[in-house]
């Protein structure tokens, strides 16, 4: 039998890229805004729910854009 390799997923002992963890981040962050708009329209949700997502997607943006700036170096001009 022969066995295949994946290396689009590299094997949970491996370190993780800056590319892989900011991959991860902006699935997150569109994840939170799928589930913020799907609470947004029911009538009744959990206002101090919604909140707590909120502030995570900030977090989370806030933290995309700290790794873009680490990944992508700055050049004085």
């Amino acid at each position: 039998m022969r066995m295949t390799v994946d290396t689009d997923h590299p094997a949970a002992n491996e370190p993780m890229t800056a590319q892989m963890r900011l991959l991860i981040m902006k699935d997150r962050h569109r994840a939170l805004d799928d589930e913020l708009l799907d609470l947004q329209l029911q009538p009744l949700a959990d206002q101090l729910y919604i909140r707590r997502l909120k502030r995570e997607k900030l977090r989370l943006r806030d933290a995309i854009e700290v790794l873009k700036d680490e990944i992508v170096p700055h050049i004085d001009a």
